[in-house]
C-alpha cells in the first residue's frame, strides 16, 4: 500500500501523528477554565437567553466534567461507518481477534462493541459512563502476544452501530456514542465514500473536531493500483468541501495486515502522547463557543443608560406622581403658613381654620410628621389625582425607550431581555411612586426666623393699636361719667391714643403690604425645592423599578460576554 501512494510507512505516520497533535498541546488547566468560562456563560444568560440555545452548552459541561473526573490514561477510539463499509471487519483485524460480528448486505452491529487494551478493570468506569454494556466488552491481553500489544494499552477501540442502519435507535446511539468519545475513525469504502449522507449527516459536524478526527478509505484492496490515488483525490476534495481541510486520509484493507500497518502506527502515536481526550473536549468547547458567538456583540456596560433617557423616564414619573400637583400645593402651603405667621393677629385664627393645601392631598402639615401607622400602611398614603391616561402612556414610551437605548447595540435575544426587564416591575410602580411623594421632606415644616420678626413686629403694632383704642376708650367713659377729662399727650396736633390706634393699623397693613413679595418670592423657592426633592425621590423609583433591572440584564451580558471570550480558543 505504500509502494501505491509513494510514501514510506514513518513519513506518512509522522505526517498523520503532526496533523493530529496540531499546532497546540492542551493544557489540561486551561481545558478546565475554559470549561469554567462556558458554565459562567451559561449562569449568567440562563434567565435571558432561550433554553434551546443553551442546550449544547449544558451537555458539554456534563460531559466534560464527567469524562475529566474519568482515567486520562485511556483513549477511546470510535470506528464509525456505514453498512458495507468494512468497520467490523477493521476492528478485528486491529484487535487481531473475532470480536463483532461482521456483515455485509445489512446492519450487522446493533450495539456497541468495545475492545481494551491492557486490563480491564480500569477501564470499567469508563464504558460504564460511555454506555457499553458488559458482555459486549473485550480485552486485548495474551500471554503469546503481550509484548507486541503494549504499544496500545491504555486503547479502548469500539467499533459503533452502522450510522445509515434501518434501525433508527441505532442512528441515535451511534449519535450518541460521537459526541463521548475521544478519537472517531471514519470508515468510508470505495463504493459508498461519496454518500451525502456520511458528508452531510456525519462528517461536516466535524468541522470543530479535525485533530480528532480521521478518514480511512477501508477495502483498498479491491481497486486496481491506478484508481487508488484517484479515489484518495477525490475523497479529499470531498472534506475539503465539508470544511475538514487537513483531516488525515488513509488507505486500509482488513484482508491486507501490511495495510494495517500505518493505521496501527497512528493509533500507537495517539495513545502514546493521551491528548485525544483533551483535544475532543477543546473541540467541543470550539463548537460550543461558535455556536454562542452570535448570542455577544459589541461591549455595554451595566450603567450604559444616557442622562437624557433617565430625565425622560424621572419626567414621565414625576407627572404621573403628581409632582406638578404637590409643587403648586406647597408653593400656596407656604403662602398660606407665612400669612398666617406674619398677618394680623386679628386675623391669624381666622386664617388657621382654613385648610392646609398639602392637609388636603394627606401630605405632612408644618407640624404633622408622619406618624407609626402611616409607615405601616400598605396602601397609598397620598391624595395625589390618579395619572392620567395620557400620562401613564408616556410612563409607557419612557420605560420602553429605557430598555430601547440601553439595548441598541445588544444582539437577539438580549433587546427582547432588556424591555422585560424593564417592565418587569411595572405594576409595583404606582404604589412605589405614592410613597415616595408621602416620603419626601417637602421643606415647608419648619417657621423661617423672618416670619417669627415679621409676626413679632406684627403683634407689636397691634399691642400699640389696641392700646390706643383702649386709651381712647377710657376716655370717652370719663367724658360719659362726668369725670375730670383726661388729657391726652399730643403728638403734634394728634392725640397720642389716636396715633397709637391709627399708626398701629396703619403699619400692620403696611408691614403685611411689605412683606407679601417676600412671601411670594420664598414661596417659589419652596416649590422648586419642594419639586427638586420629589423628582429626585421619583428619580429613585425610577432607576430601582426600571434602570437596575435593565442594568441588572446588561451587567449578565457583560459577564456573558467576557466568559464567552475567556472559553474562546484566540486566533
Amino acid at each position: 500500500m505504500s509502494a501505491a501512494t509513494g510514501r514510506s510507512v514513518g513519513d506518512l505516520v509522522g505526517k498523520v501523528r503532526d496533523r493530529l497533535r496540531g499546532d497546540r498541546r492542551v493544557d489540561p488547566d486551561a481545558l478546565l477554565a475554559r470549561v469554567g468560562a462556558v458554565e459562567r456563560f451559561v449562569r449568567a444568560t440562563t434567565d435571558h437567553v432561550p433554553e434551546d440555545r443553551l442546550g449544547a452548552a449544558h451537555t458539554l459541561i456534563e460531559r466534560a466534567g464527567a469524562r475529566l473526573a474519568l482515567s486520562r490514561d485511556h483513549t477511546v477510539v470510535a470506528l464509525a461507518g456505514a453498512t458495507g463499509s468494512g468497520k467490523s471487519s477493521l476492528f478485528n483485524a486491529l484487535a487481531r481477534l473475532d470480536l463483532s460480528p461482521v456483515g455485509v448486505r445489512r446492519p450487522t452491529t446493533g450495539v456497541a462493541h468495545a475492545c481494551v487494551w491492557g486490563p480491564l478493570d480500569g477501564a470499567n468506569r469508563l464504558l460504564d459512563w460511555i454506555g457499553v454494556l458488559p458482555r459486549h466488552r473485550f480485552v486485548r491481553e495474551s500471554a503469546l502476544d503481550g509484548d507486541d500489544e503494549a504499544a496500545l494499552h491504555g486503547l479502548i477501540l469500539l467499533d459503533l452501530p452502522d450510522f445509515d442502519s434501518v434501525e433508527r435507535a441505532h442512528r441515535l446511539e451511534v449519535e450518541r456514542l460521537l459526541g463521548l468519545v475521544d478519537l472517531v475513525i471514519w470508515v468510508v469504502d470505495p463504493q459508498k465514500y461519496a454518500d451525502r449522507v456520511v458528508h452531510t449527516g456525519y462528517l461536516r459536524g466535524f468541522q470543530q473536531h479535525r485533530d480528532v478526527t480521521l478518514v480511512v478509505l477501508n477495502q483498498a484492496d479491491r481497486l486496481p493500483a491506478a484508481d487508488l490515488p484517484v479515489v484518495l483525490d477525490d475523497l479529499r476534495r470531498l472534506l475539503d468541501a465539508d470544511g475538514l481541510d487537513g483531516v488525515p486520509v488513509l488507505a486500509t484493507s482488513a484482508v491486507d495486515p501490511a495495510a494495517m500497518t500505518e493505521l496501527r502506527g497512528i493509533l500507537e502515536s495517539t495513545v502514546a502522547e493521551r491528548q485525544a481526550a483533551l483535544r475532543r473536549l477543546a473541540g467541543d468547547v470550539d463548537a460550543v463557543t461558535a455556536g454562542l458567538a452570535d448570542l455577544i456583540g459589541p461591549p455595554a456596560a451595566e450603567d450604559d443608560v444616557d442622562r437624557t433617557t433617565i430625565r425622560e423616564l424621572t419626567d414621565a414619573l414625576a407627572a404621573t406622581a403628581g409632582v406638578p400637583a404637590v409643587a403648586e400645593a406647597t408653593e400656596r402651603a407656604y403662602r398660606h403658613r407665612a400669612a398666617a405667621s406674619t398677618g394680623w393677629p386679628i386675623v391669624r385664627g381666622w386664617r388657621r381654620l382654613r385648610p392646609d393645601p398639602l392637609r388636603r392631598l394627606h401630605l405632612p402639615g408644618p407640624d404633622a410628621p408622619k406618624t407609626a401607622d402611616d409607615e405601616a400602611a400598605p396602601t397609598p398614603l397620598t391624595s395625589v389625582p390618579d395619572p392620567t391616561a395620557a400620562q401613564r402612556s408616556a410612563v409607557g414610551l419612557a420605560v420602553r425607550a429605557v430598555a430601547a437605548k440601553s439595548s441598541a447595540a445588544l444582539p437577539a435575544p438580549w433587546p427582547a431581555a432588556v424591555t422585560v426587564a424593564a417592565r418587569s416591575r411595572l405594576g409595583d410602580l404606582p404604589d412605589a411612586l405614592d410613597r415616595a411623594v408621602a416620603g419626601t421632606d417637602l421643606g415647608v415644616g419648619g417657621r423661617p426666623v423672618w416670619w417669627r420678626i415679621v409676626g413679632g413686629l406684627q403683634w407689636l403694632v397691634t399691642l400699640a393699636a389696641v392700646a390706643g383704642l383702649g386709651w381712647l376708650l377710657l376716655g370717652y367713659a370719663v367724658r360719659a361719667l362726668q369725670l375730670p377729662a383726661l388729657e391726652y399727650p399730643m403728638i403734634g396736633a394728634v392725640p397720642l391714643p389716636t396715633a397709637l390706634l391709627l399708626g398701629g393699623l396703619l403699619l400692620g397693613l403696611l408691614l403685611a403690604l411689605a412683606v407679601r413679595p417676600l412671601t411670594s418670592f420664598a414661596a417659589r423657592r419652596a416649590r422648586a425645592r419642594a419639586e427638586n426633592r420629589l423628582r429626585a425621590a421619583v428619580a429613585e423609583v425610577g432607576r430601582e423599578h426600571v434602570v437596575a433591572p435593565v442594568r441588572s440584564v446588561l451587567q449578565a451580558y457583560a459577564q456573558a460576554r467576557e466568559a464567552l471570550a475567556a472559553a474562546t480558543p484566540p486566533r
